[in-house]
């Protein structure tokens, strides 16, 4: 089951594709800080259903990939996961969102040792309303796909931080960095 309550969020601009790494192109509707952070209920990787507002009091990092077990979503969840302890440490809990069925989540999750909640949105709703599903480049093409995006969203359910367009290496160390952690 899927549950979204979308919100007002701002517009981000054209930009161009650099040395291959993905760029959005179109006007995507993109979160900014302060804006309320769209609610959903999910499937995961364990068979159940994990909703944000079950994580209401606490900190969460919401990331977005493009799917399971490829090189760049493999490192980037490994780096999470590496990482999992010192962010729970400092009050952040860690959800992955993609849109890959649950069932390759699960095998993902076995694969890689993954120790945080992988959240299954087939259909892109959940995505789309963070503005991480649309229209980019990739490789001098343009395509339509998932924006690897990363969002802190406070204890109260507002976006602290919207990345978009983030490098899947490194992105942990610099989020970490960012968030005063390292």
């Amino acid at each position: 089951m899927v549950m979204i309550t979308r919100h007002r969020g701002g517009v981000a601009g054209p930009t161009a594709a650099t040395g291959g790494r993905v760029e959005a192109m179109t006007a995507a509707s993109r979160l900014s800080p302060g804006d309320p952070a769209p609610e959903f209920t999910l499937p995961t990787d364990t068979g159940s259903t994990l909703s944000l507002a079950d994580l209401r009091g606490r900190t969460v990092i919401l990331y977005a990939y493009p799917a399971a077990m490829t090189p760049g979503c493999t490192k980037q969840a490994c780096d999470f996961r590496d990482s999992l302890d010192s962010l729970r440490a400092a009050g952040y809990e860690v959800i992955g969102i993609s849109p890959d069925k649950p069932e390759k989540l699960a095998k993902f999750r076995e694969r890689d040792a993954i120790t945080f909640p992988l959240v299954s949105d087939t259909d892109k709703s959940v995505l789309t309303a963070y503005g991480a599903y649309g229209e980019k480049q990739l490789y001098g093409k343009t395509v339509t796909g998932v924006i690897r995006s990363t969002f802190v969203i406070d204890p109260d359910g507002k976006i602290e931080r919207a990345l978009y367009n983030v490098k899947a290496t490194g992105h942990v160390a610099k989020l970490r960095r960012d968030l005063g952690l390292d």
